[in-house]
């Protein structure tokens, strides 16, 4: 899909449970192939996924899948953009942290 497309897919449903001046912690719950649609990161961020699966990226040049494990985190820098589906048969959860920049 590219980033104007529109989809027939669920959202990924993304509940803030921090926001303050220094990061933004948001819990991302995404259905059997629900998508957070085209986006791009306004932060640095860092990814904990809360169960173990498979989420298909989509960078508007090509769609890879990336498999992610509980509690393995991994850092992504400011600028990044794309769409994620859950690329599983139930439900996955990860939590975002977003570091907004120093004041």
């Amino acid at each position: 899909m590219s980033p104007t497309s529109k989809s027939s897919r669920p959202a990924a449903v993304g509940t803030v449970q921090v926001d303050n001046e220094r990061v933004v912690v948001t819990e991302w719950r995404f259905a059997p192939g629900a998508e957070t649609t085209w986006h791009r990161h306004g932060y640095d961020y860092v990814v904990v996924p809360m169960k173990t699966g498979r989420l298909q990226i989509d960078d508007g040049k090509e769609q890879r899948i990336a498999e992610l494990v509980a509690g393995k985190s991994y850092y992504r820098p400011v600028g990044v953009e794309h769409n994620v589906i859950n690329a599983n048969d139930y439900e996955f959860v990860f939590v975002e942290i977003e570091f907004k920049a120093p004041q």
